[in-house]
């Protein structure tokens, strides 16, 4: 596994509730790229919960989604926006487990249109939840020169 770099981190007021390691209240997510897959490792804590113990919906579908703009960003090389996000809870991820795995893959991808899986497991590697996330993908000089998107080099350089 390849830990990718948050090109994002740097930037003025940048604060991302996935990704950015600088927001306190965020879930300060890092990934890895592992062949065709982008992964994610997550350490819980309780104020991320709905009921006790209980890891909210609100923020599994967020991690999936999350990961899934990773994917446009690393295997696409370029920035795109969810336009439609379905989420299959399956299990309860319980917070006491542990650390949680969150996986995605491109599925395909159709002129401007993404499509991606991403799963959720819990600290015992049971599947507790699934998405099929829909981003729009904006060309290149688009992502570069309005989102701000610096390559995807940037995302695997480890300088």
């Amino acid at each position: 596994m390849t830990k990718l770099k948050n090109p994002y981190a740097s930037f003025p007021g940048y604060s991302c509730f996935g990704c950015s390691p600088n927001n306190p209240s965020g879930l300060q997510m890092e990934f890895f790229k592992e062949g065709d897959e982008l992964v994610c490792k997550w350490d819980p804590n309780d104020h991320f919960q709905g009921f006790h113990d209980i890891l909210h919906g609100g923020v599994q579908a967020t991690m999936m989604d999350e990961i899934a703009s990773w994917v446009v960003f690393v295997m696409l090389d370029t920035a795109g926006v969810t336009y439609q996000l379905n989420t299959r809870f399956r299990k309860p991820v319980l917070i006491s487990k542990g650390i949680i795995t969150v996986r995605a893959t491109l599925v395909r991808q159709q002129k401007r249109i993404a499509e991606i899986e991403a799963r959720l497991y819990d600290g015992g590697d049971v599947l507790c939840a699934e998405s099929q996330a829909n981003y729009f993908v904006f060309p290149r000089d688009k992502a570069v020169n309005e989102m701000h998107f610096p390559g995807k080099e940037a995302f695997l350089n480890q300088t």
